[in-house]
């Protein structure tokens, strides 16, 4: 392949270094015109080829012959240990040779490499020495499966929230130019669906205005879960059609590319499986020395079959499963997006107002039903959070009920669309929050642990948290049928068989009852039922209690403040942030009744918590049955309560 630097200034000088060079004219084109084939003899070699690569050092020693052979070493390796651990596998598949050619042009860590999102990084943690370790992939205390600085200095920056790479590298090449350093290069890896989150565009029109050396590898797969959506999808088909045989010959004209448009340099488009052909468009890019845009054409699942041929998301993230089918080894338990998927079908049926939005995960949220029998009524709006509030706050102005369907974590991009937007205006917008709480495995960025602390504060908002499937169906119906905004929230778990109520006080589910009221154990959501468990072992000490669940948690209800004034003791428990959390609501609301029975916050604590299993993290931070029982024990003695993590 053969690359060529085009310029629409005729005036434009140019000068050349072994690394750099800078091409000062408005408009830049790399286009790429192909080789001669040649044919390729992979040589024998003593041993797997990865056990020799500790480094990029080391990578960049081996034979290019070579590259194919590792390419396919890394594929199967993935296959095998995603599979048995679980992850994202379809994502990683797809960016094998591109990862070899970023490590063996660039010099990492000096150079910085950031990638968007970081569940695209396990090729990169293979080649800087974490081979070994991907037998405990996603365990806890083990290898965490986005960048982790503690893990290795190559990890730059811990992203796990799409389209953000580009800010970093932005700040990055101004970091190195102010300190001297102007021969580092600041590399973002994004994928197209990153490319649908506005915060791209507000990088992209900084970076491209101020001329400075950073690289933006485009990772084009035409997916981010589902297939990539908006005008900007289309344009980047448009780019991709353009094969080696059809690419734009070099003219003085620019491509046509809307990134040339920003002051960016385009190469492309390039064969993301093809490493030589990577490197030679990478190198090209780096010696520019200004803002280029390299746009790399790739397959999500490269190189497995059951990956390739997935409709729904090319196996983008697996639990454990068979390696040469990609079948679950376990079936599945019903899980609260299940639980959601199949109510918001039947509100739906019954309510022809009611409309959904998602921010590029249809799928994963549990809308793909409703989508599959309402295909007019779904709204996936691509990777941004932002818009889709807004929106929703618009539909809702025009006689619709929107639900907006997120993850809890990505939720708080959009705090101050629901604000403003949503709340300001005093629409009946609801907001289904999945992956509340403890997530598990994938670490400190995807715990949904800020939602109640967040959105608690919003004036009108009515929050919602189910404790078991009945409780969910009917809090959703509730929520729609309310004229101003709401939120529920719910885990990634399994959701568990139905915990009824002994009776119903003025919206309050009274759960548990003793004869004597020494302990209010206020159970909000998915913790009721390590509250039972823990009012049973108090019971046996003689302790009595009572367990209630709000079902509506925020604003807090009349009648909780009614029973708190009945007890010695309350104990809030929830699997959410206890810093501004409905615990300190509770105890808030309690100081104003002038309720005499001191409040206890359980909660998780002020801080990122690590990735591990649920049940493990919700143990440690003091929310299982123990952990509640210790902290009456520990009130009722007058004892200082354990301290989890830390807290504030």
């Amino acid at each position: 392949m053969t690359l060529t630097h085009t310029t629409s200034n005729a005036s434009t000088s140019t000068s050349t270094s072994t690394s750099t060079s800078t091409a000062t004219s408005a408009t830049s084109t790399l286009t790429t015109v192909a080789d001669p084939p040649t044919a390729c003899v992979v040589p024998t070699h003593d041993g797997p080829l990865l056990a020799r690569i500790g480094s990029p050092a080391d990578l960049k020693a081996l034979p290019a012959q070579q590259l194919p052979a590792l390419a396919e070493e890394i594929r199967q390796l993935l296959i095998e240990k995603v599979s048995a651990r679980g992850g994202h596998l379809g994502p990683n598949l797809g960016v094998v040779e591109l990862t070899i050619a970023l490590h063996r042009v660039f010099d990492s860590p000096r150079d910085a490499i950031v990638f968007d999102t970081g569940h695209q990084s396990y090729v990169h943690k293979m080649l800087t020495g974490r081979v070994a370790e991907f037998d405990r992939l996603r365990q806890q205390d083990a290898l965490s499966g986005y960048p982790c600085r503690a893990e290795s200095p190559h990890d730059l920056v811990e992203n796990s929230h799409a389209s953000t790479a580009l800010s970093w590298a932005d700040g990055l090449a101004k970091g190195f130019e102010l300190t001297g350093e102007p021969d580092r290069t600041a590399v973002a890896v994004v994928g197209d669906g990153a490319l649908t989150g506005g915060m791209s565009w507000e990088a992209l029109n900084n970076i491209g205005g101020a001329r400075r050396p950073v690289i933006a590898v485009l990772n084009d797969n035409g997916r981010s879960y589902d297939a990539t959506v908006g005008g900007l999808a289309g344009h980047l088909t448009e780019l991709r059609d353009r094969t080696e045989e059809t690419a734009p010959q070099p003219s003085s004209a620019p491509s046509g590319s809307l990134f040339e448009a920003l002051g960016f340099a385009y190469v492309g488009p390039v064969d993301g499986h093809d490493v030589e052909h990577l490197e030679k468009a990478l190198r090209a890019a780096r010696d520019l020395g200004r803002p280029v845009l390299v746009h790399v054409a790739t397959v999500k699942g490269k190189g497995h079959a059951p990956a390739e041929n997935d409709e729904a998301d090319r196996l983008h993230a697996v639990g454990v499963v068979d390696p040469a089918t990609a079948r679950p080894l376990k079936a599945s338990k019903p899980s609260w997006s299940k639980v959601f998927a199949q109510e918001i079908v039947e509100v739906g049926a019954e309510r022809p107002d009611v409309v959904c939005l998602s921010a590029a995960m249809v799928r994963p949220t549990g809308l793909h039903a409703f989508a599959t029998r309402f295909p007019d009524r779904v709204f996936d709006v691509g990777i941004a959070e932002q818009h889709a509030v807004t929106s929703a706050a618009a539909l809702s102005t025009a006689g619709l009920h929107p639900v907006v369907a997120i993850y809890s974590t990505f939720m708080n991009r959009a705090f101050d669309q629901v604000l403003l937007d949503v709340a300001l205006h005093d629409r009946p917008v609801t907001f289904v929050l999945d992956r509340a709480g403890v997530t598990g495995p994938d670490g400190a960025s995807h715990h949904g642990m800020w939602d109640l602390s967040t959105f608690s504060q919003v004036p009108g908002m009515r929050i919602a948290v189910p404790r078991d499937p009945s409780s969910l169906r009917e809090l959703l119906r509730e929520a729609v049928a309310h004229e101003g905004p709401t939120l529920l929230r719910y885990p990634k778990a399994d959701v568990g068989a139905d915990l009824p109520a002994l009776r119903r006080t003025d919206g309050v589910d009274v759960l548990f009852a003793s004869e004597t009221r020494d302990v209010l154990l206020v159970a909000i959501g998915p913790v009721a039922a390590e509250c039972l468990a823990a009012a049973e072992q108090l019971g046996s000490t003689g302790i009595g209690c009572t367990v209630v669940d709000p079902r509506w948690v925020a604003p807090v209800a009349d009648r909780l403040t009614e029973f708190a004034a009945g007890h010695r003791l309350v104990v809030s428990v929830e699997d959410s942030s206890r810093c501004g959390g409905i615990g300190t609501l509770i105890a808030q609301a309690c100081a104003d009744e002038a309720v005499p029975a001191p409040v206890i916050s359980l909660g998780l604590p002020r801080a990122f918590l690590p990735h591990g299993g649920r049940a493990d993290l919700l143990e440690s931070a003091g929310l299982s049955s123990r952990g509640i029982v210790d902290a009456v024990l520990r009130a009722r003695a007058n004892q200082p309560q354990q301290q989890y993590g830390r807290t504030s």
